[in-house]
């Protein structure tokens, strides 16, 4: 591609970031690369939901063949990767549906065991920080641990990506149901979200939320769970808020 294709689409892709939910007039729009079909993107935001819609944006450009994703989600406070670690392992041995799990921290080359145990009984979670950036790894049986690792690494307040590599063995077909599976639980485990009252519909990984929530913090919040759901490819609040 000549220089002038790569120019041209470098400003469709800045034209649609600009368009994106979450992204406002005078924010600083992503610093962006291409080259012979990939995509860089790099920046930091205020949500994991504004971060996917622009990676989404930018992937739907025409000529845009793959995206290497250097987007960040800007801390709610700030953390060492010492103590984002020790959360992210805390909330692992805390929830009961990873009770048979081992656990580890990787460093390099090396596994250092958190629980470790003789034979994996269920599965195993392996968890690296570096830059507060959560990387996951390790095998699960089933998309609803693997979600759920992801979710739970989302909610340490430090963080500031996931990269979720958790295989699942057997393998699994996801399915609409299975995320509207997930997404009810998420919403069920958030104890600042009121469950109860929000309604979930998905068709094609796309997320409807609807209901009513007595605060605008509990709408946002709700809708920054679902986001941070492996599978989940957009979501549409229509949450409405009465106090």
């Amino acid at each position: 591609m000549d220089d002038r294709s790569a120019v041209v689409v470098l400003e469709e892709v800045r034209a649609r970031l600009r368009s994106v939910p979450g992204f406002e007039t005078g924010h600083r729009l992503p610093h962006l690369a291409y080259e012979n079909g990939t995509l860089t993107i790099e920046g930091e935001f205020d949500s994991v939901g504004t971060k996917k819609r622009m990676l989404r944006a930018a992937a739907g450009v025409p000529g845009v063949q793959g995206v290497v994703d250097r987007l960040r989600v800007r801390p709610a406070e700030p953390m060492g990767d010492r103590e984002i670690r020790d959360h992210v392992a805390h909330a692992f041995l805390a929830e009961p549906a990873f009770a048979e799990f081992a656990l580890y921290e990787r460093k390099g080359e090396e596994l250092e065991p958190i629980r470790a145990s003789p034979i994996d009984l269920r599965g195993r979670l392996e968890i690296e920080v570096a830059g507060g950036i959560v990387t996951l790894d390790g095998t699960v049986p089933g998309l609803d641990h693997k979600r759920l690792a992801g979710l739970l690494a989302w909610w340490v307040p430090g963080v500031r990506d996931v990269v979720n590599g958790i295989a699942v063995e057997p393998p699994e077909e996801d399915s609409d149901g299975a995320i509207a599976d997930a997404c009810r639980i998420a919403l069920e485990k958030d104890p600042f979200v009121d469950a109860s009252q929000i309604r979930i519909t998905v068709r094609d990984r796309r997320v409807t939320l609807g209901g009513v929530v007595p605060s605008e913090d509990q709408r946002r919040m709700a809708e920054n769970d679902i986001w941070a759901l492996f599978g989940v490819d957009a979501v549409d609040n229509e949450i409405r808020v009465h106090r």
